[in-house]
């Protein structure tokens, strides 16, 4: 696809987030010297052309208090991961969930499922609870706490843009 000008300018001002208020999309225009309308028309045509992959929330955890975050690892059947990832996304605590391929012989886990907490051990309790609900709990998986953080922030449009 080829950017137009207004296409870049949208972009520049999509790398500092959308703001927190009721029109996000008349804030990005203003940023960008465009109509809300046109943000939302501009924005639905450069997903569809694959310059912007997906929207979404990047939660700052750590800052609000949440230390305790998990990684569940689960090797899922594959004629059920997708409709058990699909009920884990809908459940109370799980923060984000996707399936990856495996990596045989090492890795044999397939299904991802985030859990944030202020406490380990409340967290590894969710865990449980989840696995148990969700007839999981017989399935090799692992928990893998999280040790350091990485840079959190939304994506960057620079390279695409230019």
């Amino acid at each position: 696809m080829e950017l137009s000008p207004a296409d870049r300018r949208l972009l520049d001002a999509l790398e500092g987030g959308l703001p927190l208020v009721p029109r996000p999309y008349a804030v990005l225009g203003e940023r960008a010297g465009m109509a809300e309308a046109e943000v939302i028309r501009r924005l639905a045509a450069l997903q569809a052309a694959g310059v912007v992959k997906r929207l979404g929330l990047v939660v700052r955890h750590h800052e609000i208090g949440y230390r305790a975050n998990a990684m569940t690892v689960m090797d899922v059947p594959d004629d059920m991961v997708d409709a058990v990832g699909e009920r884990l996304t809908r459940a109370a605590d799980v923060t984000l969930c996707y399936r990856r391929p495996r990596r045989l012989p090492g890795w044999p886990y397939n299904l991802f499922a985030m859990v944030h907490g202020r406490e380990r051990g409340a967290v590894l309790a969710r865990i449980d609870q989840l696995l148990d609900e969700h007839g999981l709990a017989g399935l090799p998986h692992a928990v893998l706490f999280s040790t350091r953080r990485f840079k959190q922030r939304g994506a960057r449009y620079r390279a695409a843009a230019a």
